[in-house]
C-alpha cells in the first residue's frame, strides 16, 4: 500500500482542507473578497434588496396599506443591515434547510426580526412584495460585482497601471533590441513596450468601468402581473426604475423572468481580454528574465529549486499566467451560459453564478503574483547594450530604405545577401555604406547609425504615455 494506512477524521475547513486553491493556498491574497462574493456576501445582498424594496413601497403614496415607516422603525432597518453578521447569515441558513430554498429563507428570517418590532410586524406581508426570487437575485448578484469592480479590481488595476506607466516613462529611451519571430529585429525601446502594455490595458479597464450593471424588478415573468393585479394605478415601471437606480445600477424593462444577464457576458469578456492582455505581459516577461533583459532581485529565504541552489525562477509571472488561465476559463463559461435559458427561466444559470467568486478570484491571485513579480524587476542596461550591439544586421532595413530614396537598384536584395542568417559587425556595414552612391550626408547618418539609435519615435510615444489619456 502507498499510502498508510490510518484514522482520517472529518476534517474542519481551513485553509489546509479547502477544495479550492484560493480559498486554500492563496487564501491570505483573496481575503477582500470573502465579504463580497461568499454565500455569506451574497445572503447579506439579498437581505439588503428585500429590506430597501420594503422600505420603497413604504414610502409610495399609492400603498396606502403599508404606511410610511416612523423613525424607530427606520433605524430597526439600518441596523438590521449594518448590523448583519455570520450568525444572521447562519440563521439564514437554517431555515434554508427547511424551506429548501434560498431567497424564501431570506424572506422568512426577516420576518422573524420583524416581530420584534410591532409596526414592521403589522406590515410583514410586504416582505417580498409581488417580487419572484430573481428579483431579489439578479439585483444581488449585481451589488455583488459592483462591489468586486469598484472594492477589489479597481485598487489592483491602478496599482499595476502605475508601475507599467512609471516604467514606460523611466525607459522611455532605453534602447532594446526588438524580436519578430524570436529573431532579432529593428529597436525599439523598453518604455515604449512597457507603454503598448499600458495602453492595451486602460482600453479595457476603460470599457470595464462604463459597463452597464443592470437589474429588473417586475415579477415572475418580467411584465409585472401580481403587481397591477393589486394596484392596478400604480406605474411600476417607473417605480421599479427608479427604485434600481437608487441602488447604483441600471434598469432592464426587457425580461423575462430573468434579468437576462447579457451585460454580465459583456462584462466578463472584458476582463477576459484585460487578463490575456496580462497573459501576453507575463509571458514576454519571462523570456526576457531568460535572455537576461532583467535581473529578479533574490529574496532571502526563497528557494529557487529543490536541488539546484543558484536559481531565481519567474515563478510570480508563471503563477500569474496559470491564475488568470483559469479565472478566463471560468469566464468564459459564465459568458457564453449565462445569456442561454429555456423559455422564460431555468436554473442553470443559479448554478454556475455561483463560481463568479472563484473566477474572481484567480483573477486577484494573479493580479497579485503580476504585481509581486514586477516588483522583483531590475533592468540589465548592460545586457541590453550589448545585445544591440551584436546584432549589426538590424540596420539593414534603415541602410536599404535610404537606397530606395536615392534610386540604388535592387537594395533589399543587396543587403539580403550581406546580412540574413548571419551577424555582421560595424566595419562590415561601413564598407557597405562607403561603396553606395549616396549623397554625403545620406551616407554620413548611416555611418553614424547604431542599432541603439535607430529606434525611430519609440521614445517620444512612450514619454507622451499620459498625454493619451486627455
Amino acid at each position: 500500500m502507498l499510502i498508510p494506512a490510518g484514522r482520517i477524521d472529518a476534517m474542519m475547513l481551513t485553509p489546509l482542507t479547502a477544495l479550492s486553491p484560493v480559498d486554500g493556498r492563496y487564501a491570505a491574497r483573496t481575503e477582500k473578497l470573502r465579504p463580497i462574493c461568499s454565500e455569506f456576501g451574497l445572503i447579506r445582498r439579498r437581505v439588503i434588496v428585500e429590506v430597501r424594496w420594503f422600505q420603497a413601497l413604504a414610502d409610495h403614496p399609492e400603498i396606502v396599506e403599508l404606511p410610511p415607516l416612523s423613525d424607530a422603525a427606520g433605524a430597526f432597518l439600518e441596523d438590521l443591515l449594518s448590523g448583519f453578521d455570520m450568525a444572521a447569515a447562519e440563521r439564514v441558513k437554517e431555515i434554508e434547510s427547511v424551506t429548501n430554498h434560498d431567497v424564501k429563507a431570506v424572506e422568512y428570517y426577516l420576518k422573524e426580526r420583524f416581530a420584534e418590532l410591532p409596526e414592521l410586524l403589522a406590515g410583514a406581508e410586504f416582505l417580498h412584495f409581488a417580487c419572484t426570487s430573481e428579483d431579489i437575485n439578479n439585483l444581488a448578484y449585481a451589488l455583488m460585482v459592483k462591489d468586486l469592480h469598484e472594492s477589489v479590481l479597481a485598487d489592483l488595476f491602478d496599482q499595476l497601471d502605475t508601475w507599467l506607466a512609471d516604467r514606460a516613462r523611466r525607459y522611455a529611451g532605453q534602447p532594446m533590441l526588438s524580436r519578430t519571430h524570436g529573431q532579432p529585429a529593428s529597436p525599439t525601446t523598453l518604455g515604449k513596450e512597457f507603454a503598448n502594455v499600458v495602453q492595451r490595458l486602460r482600453r479595457q479597464a476603460d470599457t470595464m468601468s462604463r459597463q452597464p450593471l443592470l437589474g429588473k424588478m417586475n415579477g415572475a415573468v418580467g411584465n409585472f402581473n401580481a403587481h397591477l393585479a393589486a394596484y392596478s394605478g400604480v406605474d411600476w415601471p417607473g417605480f421599479a426604475a427608479a427604485f434600481v437606480e437608487s441602488l447604483g445600477l441600471d434598469w432592464n424593462p426587457w425580461t423575462t423572468q430573468i434579468e437576462p444577464h447579457d451585460w454580465m457576458a459583456e462584462l466578463f469578456q472584458s476582463l477576459m481580454r484585460y487578463q490575456t492582455i496580462l497573459i501576453d505581459l507575463c509571458r514576454d516577461l519571462w523570456a526576457y528574465i531568460a535572455i537576461g533583459y532583467f535581473r529578479q532581485k533574490a529574496v532571502a529565504g526563497e528557494v529557487g529549486s529543490s536541488t539546484m541552489p543558484h536559481k531565481v525562477n519567474p515563478i510570480d509571472f508563471e503563477n500569474a499566467e496559470g491564475n488568470f488561465g483559469v479565472a478566463n476559463a471560468l469566464l468564459d463559461h459564465l459568458s457564453r451560459k449565462l445569456p442561454v435559458s429555456r423559455w422564460q427561466r431555468d436554473l442553470t444559470d443559479s448554478t454556475v453564478l455561483r463560481v463568479i467568486g472563484t473566477a474572481y478570484g484567480h483573477s486577484v491571485v494573479g493580479l497579485s503574483s503580476l504585481l509581486k513579480g514586477l516588483g522583483k524587476l531590475e533592468v540589465d542596461a548592460d545586457r541590453l547594450a550589448a545585445d544591440l550591439d551584436a546584432n549589426r544586421e538590424v540596420l539593414a532595413e534603415a541602410i536599404q530604405t535610404v537606397m530606395r530614396r536615392y534610386g540604388i537598384e535592387q537594395p533589399y536584395e543587396k543587403l539580403k545577401s550581406l546580412t540574413r542568417g548571419r551577424q555582421v559587425t560595424a566595419a562590415d556595414l561601413r564598407v557597405f555604406v562607403d561603396g553606395l552612391e549616396l549623397p554625403d550626408e545620406a551616407r554620413q547618418a548611416l555611418l553614424k547609425l547604431t542599432p541603439a539609435t535607430y529606434t525611430g519615435n519609440a521614445e517620444h510615444m512612450a514619454s507622451r504615455l499620459d498625454e493619451s489619456r486627455d
